[in-house]
């Protein structure tokens, strides 16, 4: 077979995208297709006491100015019987309750998209506004633990806390926040939605197209059979788009009752709040250890926001857990609900936050110990999964901290802080560990080896950017024993074979399996019409000495008996071979752990008279498995390190305390990096593939990227600087004070 997986390929969706013939989910079109705006609240919390729409009904082109007392009435208000995060708990016009500020409210419906924004901007709502609760911190003491998220318990303990606390001589006690995030995709949310009789097509942004039909069908009270949605490219997501929000069942509905197609797309100010975003994190992490460095105990006391209407929990201690070998150790989750929207999954949600602070405490305890921050983790090292013993499927962290120290030139660090310069710069270097689970989900896929000698292959997954057309079709490619440029991979539709969402980095992990299965049974069968054909070169020849190579089907032991896959089917009838393969995990989770992990280094220069923060270099080293794309690879973790400093040095959402919007709900004040911000970025790759983990050997790499990367930059401005910051994001009106004290 030939070897296409893994090699630098590239992406065989990329001429559509820079020629503009990618289709995203408002760029398809529908005869007589209206155009939605979505009006959303003022107030945090209260009721709505009138809406006049008589002015925007009257205004020109308007179809229907969707409110709570007209809209369809669905089956238990729109809410069905399944927990959350599988479907989350909406806003569908069912009643005139308020719950935070730019939650929806109405729909405006016109033929023009002009028309329905100037018809919203018409809408007259009068409320009753209650006192909402907005304030974390004097909201702490109401605190409550929730309920267990995706089978993963919100408390864990091992050991005596207390006694390994009491026994190490060496402490740190502190604590670190993080600020409510939002994410930012450069594609807004967008839907249209197209009913044909009972039947509902929706062309949506979304990471998972079979979860939002399921989602949709249930809160619409339709079979899911009547439902097909449809996303064959994504403008980025994030985790935001992973769930199925308002917009789209209100267009769906906004459809149903003006009898034509609807496309609804979010403005950006409404990407913050009504689909979800990272919540604020309050982390109290304690840590003992003796004086060689070993950790004795350990506690992370984790609490973060929520809705006031559904649970979603920010598990910051999951890494944690199993990051170090600590003998005693506890971690906790609690939740304060706000009036504000529901959080969710935003890249590697809990493995971000979470690193920050674990990472930042074992560089305060390294500083303590007087020892080399890699020392400190080596000495720690976990060669088993410490909360259950388990032994990792493959594990290559110490090479991930060698190569990347050599690599970044670790040896040069003066250890005493403010002791590099280079003139009036101050130099800072800093590392921190990265991690993130491997997930793995049932999936299931359709290979077709066609008359012409070509294959299509076919998943419902997505493909938000990260290049699975690309990687799915190189594992095709061997599996099939084709030329990648004869095999098309089809996804983005509900209607083709099932595959899980595109979260927690299991995509690559869940697919490549189910992809590979399909096309080796079609490639058997193949090979079957060949060796059975008395007009093919191949006749009579054992199946196990048979192959297909380049589209052939041969015997390696005699390149002269070849045949062409157009020929072979062409004799046997002209009808294309089909296999379809579902694959699933199976005990090997009863046996092995399962992370990625990986070392990530930062140097950092601040201005020593302002105090600014400019990230001059990373290295980052990754131990993920099998890589499907050695291009598309790294383009993902050097994504996620931007990202992390980002995270770092700029996002910040700020929630004002009396009405509950977020003032910088924009790109011009909610800062992200931009290329002037990233200094030399490096990705390297160790370890093995992960043969344990599924057949492919290939773990998600998504979101490990972002892990650690804060941490690193945190403990990079303390080496520059003897300013620790133990607040994110890190600007200079946080490091100037005490900077000026320390110098």
């Amino acid at each position: 077979m030939s070897n296409v997986t893994g090699q630098p390929l590239d992406r065989v969706d990329g001429t559509l995208k820079v020629t503009g013939g990618a289709h995203y989910a408002a760029d398809f079109m529908q005869p007589r297709l209206a155009h939605a705006v979505l009006v959303t609240s003022t107030i945090a919390s209260g009721t709505i006491a009138a809406i006049d729409t008589r002015r925007a009904q009257s205004m020109p082109g308007v179809l229907l100015v969707m409110t709570y007392r007209n809209a369809m009435r669905l089956p238990n208000g729109g809410q069905p019987d399944i927990k959350p995060p599988a479907v989350r708990r909406l806003t569908l016009l069912q009643d005139n309750v308020v719950r935070y500020n730019n939650e929806p409210v109405a729909v405006v419906v016109a033929d023009t998209l002009e028309h329905a924004t100037d018809a919203a901007n018409h809408l007259e709502i009068r409320y009753n506004a209650t006192r909402p609760t907005l304030d974390f911190q004097s909201a702490m003491p109401t605190a409550h633990e929730p309920a267990p998220m995706l089978n993963r318990p919100m408390n864990s303990q091992r050991g005596d806390v207390e006694a390994g606390l009491r026994e190490g001589s060496a402490h740190i006690d502190a604590v670190y926040t993080t600020p409510m995030q939002f994410h930012n995709p450069m594609e807004p949310h967008a839907t249209m939605a197209h009913w044909d009789g009972p039947d509902l097509t929706l062309y949506d942004a979304t990471q998972s197209v079979s979860g939002a039909k399921s989602a949709v069908a249930a809160e619409l009270g339709i079979p899911a059979g009547n439902v097909r949605v449809i996303s064959p490219f994504l403008g980025g997501g994030f985790g935001c788009k992973g769930s199925s929000w308002s917009h789209v069942a209100l267009c769906a509905m906004a459809s149903k009752q003006t009898g034509r197609p609807v496309r609804l797309v979010l403005t950006r100010p409404q990407m913050f709040g009504p689909v979800g975003g990272r919540p604020r994190t309050y982390q109290h992490i304690v840590l003992a250890a003796q004086r060689d460095g070993t950790l004795t105990g350990m506690r992370h006391d984790t609490v973060s926001n929520t809705s006031t209407f559904e649970d979603w929990t920010e598990q910051s201690g999951l890494a944690t857990r199993i990051l170090y070998a600590v003998p005693n150790q506890s971690t906790s989750h609690r939740v304060v609900p706000l009036n504000v929207g529901t959080p969710t999954f935003m890249r590697a949600p809990g493995e971000t936050t979470g690193s920050f602070a674990l990472e930042s405490a074992m560089d305060e305890l390294a500083w303590q110990l007087k020892m080399d921050p890699v020392a400190l983790r080596l000495k720690n090292y976990a060669e088993a999964d410490p909360q259950d013993g388990k032994p990792w499927s493959s594990k290559a962290l110490r090479e991930c901290y060698e190569t990347g120290a050599r690599r970044f030139g670790w040896a040069r660090r003066v250890a005493q802080p403010r002791a590099m310069r280079d003139g009036n710069t101050l130099v800072g270097l800093g590392m921190a560990t990265a991690t993130y689970p491997a997930n793995r989900s049932q999936a299931s896929a359709r290979a077709r080896i066609l008359p012409d000698g070509s294959a299509i292959v076919e998943s419902g997954t997505q493909d938000l950017g990260t290049g699975t057309y690309t990687v799915m079709t190189q594992v095709a490619a061997d599996a099939l024993g084709f030329p990648a440029e004869r095999i098309k991979f089809v996804l983005g539709d509900s209607s083709l074979p099932c595959a899980p969402g595109s979260g927690g980095s299991q995509s690559a992990a869940s697919v490549s399996p189910a992809v590979q299965a399909a096309c080796e049974q079609a490639r058997e069968r193949l090979v079957a019409l060949a060796i059975a054909d008395h007009a093919s070169p191949l006749y009579g020849a054992s199946a196990q000495n048979v192959t297909v190579q380049e589209g052939w089907v041969v015997s390696p032991g005699d390149p002269s008996r070849r045949d062409p896959a157009a020929a072979v089917i062409a004799r046997a009838g002209g009808k294309p071979i089909e296999a379809t393969a579902t694959t699933k995990p199976g005990s090997e989770r009863e046996q092995y752990a399962f992370h990625s992990f990986g070392a990530v280094f930062a140097q950092v220069n601040v201005d020593e008279d302002l105090g600014t923060v400019h990230v001059a270099r990373i290295v980052g080293v990754y131990d993920v498995g099998r890589l499907l794309n050695e291009k598309t690879a790294r383009s993902q973790l050097m994504g996620g390190i931007v990202w992390g400093v980002g995270t770092a040095l700029e996002e910040d959402a700020h929630l004002d305390p009396r009405f509950g919007r977020i003032v910088n709900g924009n790109l011009a004040e909610y800062h992200v990096p931009v290329n002037a911000d990233i200094g030399e970025l490096e990705v390297q790759f160790v370890g093995p593939p992960d043969m344990h983990f599924n057949p492919v050997g290939v773990r998600g790499i998504g979101e490990i990227g972002i892990t650690g990367v804060p941490a690193a930059i945190a403990n990079a401005v303390y080496h520059a600087t003897g300013v620790r910051v133990r607040d994110l994001p890190i600007t200079l009106d946080k490091v100037i004070p005490d900077f000026n004290r320390t110098a």
